[in-house]
């Protein structure tokens, strides 16, 4: 395995019912159609219309992120193959132990959990791999649907004063969420507890 500062490459995580693999160049088209679409635009600055020249420039910068190993980019797949949306670990601040995240789901992949999974796959290799004990998510908290994934995996709201952002339908206005080390513990103790629940203690 090559290294490229901080985060290993090339890297492929498997849990929570998804796989996380890196982009390639042979996944442009399907780059493409998840990206082109108003939702994504809306809640991201994302180019609009994203076409295959904006595709090239995504894989391109996705590609550069990670030999300067302060950016991760990797597809959201089921099985390692067709990429249904991507998640983000990126701003990785090594003194601060701290990174942002971010996701995204295809129009129609969306209501299947995926991001929920993808998120915590990732929050939780940011913590345990590249030890990182910060995580940050920042949502315009009219996108409910991102909302309800970020409180869905632990993360709360800072408090923090929004962050406005550019995008191509107009500004937005981003609220900070923190991933919950508390609640993270809670829920692998639960995950930790199922077969016992469901089968009876084991000696």
């Amino acid at each position: 395995m090559t290294t490229f500062g901080r985060v290993p490459f090339p890297i492929s995580l498997t849990g929570e019912g998804v796989q996380l693999r890196e982009w390639t160049s042979e996944d442009l088209d399907d780059l493409v159609e998840l990206l082109d679409e108003p939702d994504i635009a809306r809640w991201t600055p994302m180019p609009s219309p994203f076409d295959v020249a904006a595709g090239i420039a995504y894989l391109k910068r996705a590609q550069q992120g990670r030999i300067t190993g302060q950016r991760l980019q990797l597809a959201i797949t089921a099985d390692g193959l067709r990429p249904l949306g991507e998640v983000l670990l990126f701003g990785v601040d090594p003194g601060l132990k701290e990174a942002e995240l971010g996701y995204l789901i295809g129009a129609p992949f969306r209501r299947r959990g995926l991001a929920s999974a993808a998120l915590s796959l990732l929050s939780g290799y940011a913590h345990s791999t590249l030890n990182l004990s910060r995580l940050l998510l920042r949502i315009d908290p009219a996108n409910t649907a991102s909302t309800s994934v970020a409180r869905h995996c632990g993360y709360r709201l800072t408090g923090e004063p929004p962050i406005l952002q550019e995008g191509p339908y107009g500004p937005s206005s981003l609220d900070t969420w923190e991933l919950v080390e508390a609640h993270t513990g809670a829920r692998k103790e639960r995950l930790r507890n199922v077969p016992t629940r469901r089968y009876g203690r084991r000696p």
